[in-house]
């Protein structure tokens, strides 16, 4: 069984300019133990989709229109507020992508590390205190007893990254939800991070749901990847045959974006046109205006159904047979150059 399942989630943001279907009809599963990537570009829904089971929607303008998230017995999205308390936090924590946002600047880091632990775990001040320490110490911020007592703004942005996961695994949780956790931080900085996400996760056994735009960072960290358009999952796959055996154009489209798959001194791809608005509807294929392999066809809905073995895709003619995507319309082969060395990332 697994630890989180979600189920036809769909969440709208109602506005002056009318109503935003930022998460239309998402379904996935987590399992105990693995991490689930979620890319795509800004604007595709990844963050709101796990803001929806965290209870972080503004209610207004927000509004959860349909759907279950199933976690461990209860469904996050019509529990009682006390009962979405208990969990969050606790066993389910979050990690944001700007930590200096997300903390606090009144409150010395100190208090914020030992909050989970004084809410839920009904540990006394010292106890909580000691636990921080080593929490500290665990993420790799030494001269712990100082650093309790700073605030914030006396942190680097990867030190203030660090205190961030150090206070989401305080409390040992069983789903960690990061959402673009590296994406503020240079690229030494970014290794460390993931890297020790990584670690505390073989350590306690976390549940990781990893929200990028950077499939470079998914290629390497993720076990299995859903990519996200316009409010919809497109496709979703095992890690290695989300780089191998792409089956959507829009997946596609992203890999020959990564400056690591083209040649040395080639133009930079880049997607044409702009995602769709979604306060209108979107009767076929959202991706269909920006689209290379568009057939009369795609103008239809469609929905994400099962290709191949544990690969799932949302275009039709994929799911018809008619279309390859190893195989390039000639316009576009100079930017489908594969960096080999980048897939067997991929593959681990």
């Amino acid at each position: 069984m697994p630890l989180l399942e979600v189920s036809n989630l769909r969440t709208t943001f109602h506005t002056r300019n009318g109503v935003v279907r930022a998460v239309n009809d998402v379904s996935f599963h987590v399992e105990k133990g693995e991490t689930l990537g979620i890319v795509g570009e800004s604007g595709s829904g990844k963050s709101v989709t796990c803001y929806s089971l965290m209870g972080l929607i503004p209610q207004p303008p927000g509004r959860i229109e349909s759907g279950t998230a199933m976690f461990d017995g209860t469904d996050l999205l019509h529990c009682t507020k006390r009962q979405l308390a208990d969990i969050r936090g606790k066993r389910i924590a979050m990690i944001f992508q700007d930590p200096m946002t997300s903390l606090n600047p009144y409150l010395r880091v100190g208090e914020q590390i030992i909050e989970p632990l004084m809410i839920h775990g009904g540990v006394s001040k010292p106890d909580a205190v000691k636990r921080a320490l080593a929490a500290l110490k665990e993420v790799g911020i030494h001269d712990g007893e100082n650093r309790l007592r700073a605030y914030p703004h006396q942190f680097s942005g990867g030190m203030r990254q660090r205190v961030m996961i150090a206070m989401a695994l305080i409390s040992n949780p069983e789903l960690l939800i990061a959402d673009e956790p590296t994406t503020a931080l240079d690229v030494t900085v970014q290794a460390q991070i993931l890297d020790l996400i990584k670690k505390l996760q073989q350590n306690h056994g976390t549940a990781v749901v990893f929200i990028t735009h950077d499939l470079g960072v998914v290629s390497g960290f993720c076990d299995r990847v859903q990519v996200m358009y316009a409010g919809r999952i497109v496709e979703r796959a095992p890690v290695a045959d989300v780089f191998r055996t792409p089956m959507h154009p829009y997946n596609k489209a992203l890999q020959k974006s990564i400056p690591a798959m083209q040649a040395k001194g080639e133009e930079l791809y880049t997607i044409q046109g702009l995602p769709p608005d979604l306060s209108k509807p979107i009767p076929g294929c959202p991706f269909l205006p920006r689209c290379l392999f568009t057939r009369q066809e795609c103008h239809d809905p469609v929905r994400l159904e099962t290709v191949s073995s544990g690969h799932e895709s949302a275009c039709t003619r994929v799911q018809q047979g008619t279309l390859q995507l190893r195989e390039q319309p000639p316009e576009t082969m100079a930017a489908a150059r594969i960096d080999e060395a980048f897939l067997e990332k991929a593959e681990g």
